[in-house]
This record gives structure tokens, C-alpha cells and sequence, in this order.
């Protein structure tokens, strides 16, 4: 894990010192490269612009601007950026918002170190992370939204596409299905009998086919088109 991690850059936001340091020194002897802390949002914005971390680990009750607010403002400037939430709050207001705003992952902090680093990790990947019972939270949202019919996706009068929608090959619908239902790479990889990296090249071809930055993105794009529910 060590080596794989080594080439990940960290920057971990949290106004309580303590916990601060505690999560930089459990990604440290990880092997993950901690570039920046940081424990204000003006804080996390600058020292992110000075480092460019590929991955945020973000509390979301920091001064201002908030998480939530720091989180668009960072996917703003470098879309390919990953934010993973670390919060003591597990309410559906701030799950939601932070989702909506950009980030990928969202972890309780009573979350064990073990788990933490796990979370690291796959968000890195390109997965989407959740505390337990929090997925379902965000998917039946998307859902909700959805219901008030599907927004227009930017390039769809491009070459490539068919019917309105982008063309995607068949094996990357069936992966793109898997992804709206919640799945990790590590499960769609064992029910279709492909590597890990398959799956992660799928999605980033999907991704870039419909222009998006990011799963929770696609996950609501895939929704809003019924693919999660075709047979």
C-alpha cells in the first residue's frame, strides 16, 4: 500500500489541532504524501492553490468559508481534484450539501483509522465513499431530483451521440448502471469478471464522453436518464 500511496498528495483540513494532527500522522505512516494542513477555509484555499493536492481530506465546520464552500471552490480551479469529508455531523443537510458542492466521499469521524485510510485511498481511485447508511442518503436524493426531469448535459449536439444522449458502448453502460447503483470499483470488478484498472478506465471514458468531473456527477447524470433502472 505504502508504494501505491506515495505518489497520492494529501492536504488535510480540521480547525481542531489535535485531530488534525492525528489524521496527518495516520495518512503519513500510511504512505500517503501530506503536502498541506491547514485549519481555516481561506487557509485551505491558499495552501491548495500553493501545493495542488490530488486528494482533500475536509472538515466541514471550519471558519470560513466553510467546507461545503471550500470544497466548490476547490473543484472549481482544478476539476480532477478529489474532496473526502471528514465530519462529526451525519445529518442529511450537510451530507448533501457537501455531495452537492463536489466531494466524493463523506466519513463520520468516528470512522477507525483503518477506515479512514481505506477511504483515502479508493476516493484517490475514483470511487465514492460513504459512512454506512449515508450511500443510500445521496442516491434516493439524486433520485428525488431527477424525478423533476433529467437537466441538459453540456455537449449533446456534438459528434457522437445518439438520440439526445452520448454514445457509450455497451460494456460502459453496464458499468455506468453498476456505478448509479452504489457499487465500488472492487464489486463491479468481481461481478463482470474485469481488472480493477478495466472498471477505473470505463468510468474515466465515460467521464469524458459526457464531460463530467466526478462519480457523484455521473451517479446523477446515470439517474437522471433511467440507466440505473434498465434491466
Amino acid at each position: 500500500m505504502a508504494e501505491a500511496a506515495e505518489r497520492i498528495r494529501v492536504m488535510v483540513v480540521d480547525d481542531h489541532p489535535l485531530w488534525r494532527d492525528a489524521v496527518e500522522r495516520d495518512l503519513a505512516s500510511a504512505g500517503y504524501d501530506v503536502v498541506a494542513v491547514a485549519g481555516t477555509g481561506e487557509q485551505a484555499l491558499t495552501r491548495a492553490a500553493a501545493t495542488r493536492p490530488a486528494l482533500v481530506v475536509l472538515d466541514l465546520q471550519i471558519p470560513p468559508p466553510s467546507g461545503v464552500q471550500v470544497t466548490a471552490e476547490l473543484l472549481r480551479g482544478d476539476p480532477s481534484a478529489r474532496v473526502l469529508v471528514l465530519s462529526a455531523s451525519g445529518e442529511q443537510a450537510d451530507v448533501l450539501a457537501a455531495v452537492k458542492a463536489g466531494a466524493t466521499g463523506y466519513l463520520v469521524k468516528s470512522a477507525s483509522r483503518e477506515e479512514l485510510v481505506e477511504a483515502v485511498r479508493r476516493v484517490a481511485a475514483g470511487d465514492t465513499v460513504f459512512t454506512p447508511g449515508l450511500a443510500g442518503l445521496v442516491l434516493g436524493e439524486f433520485r428525488r431530483l431527477a424525478a423533476g426531469g433529467p437537466e441538459p448535459v453540456s455537449g449533446q449536439d456534438e459528434e457522437g451521440q445518439d438520440g439526445g444522449r452520448p454514445r457509450l458502448t455497451e460494456r460502459e453502460t453496464e458499468v455506468l448502471r453498476m456505478v448509479a447503483k452504489g457499487s465500488s470499483y472492487k464489486q463491479i470488478a468481481e461481478r463482470l469478471v474485469l481488472s480493477h484498472r478495466t472498471v477505473q478506465n470505463h468510468v474515466q471514458n465515460t467521464l469524458r464522453k459526457l464531460q463530467l468531473h466526478n462519480r457523484v456527477e455521473l451517479t446523477r447524470w446515470a439517474i437522471e436518464q433511467g440507466i440505473d433502472d434498465a434491466d
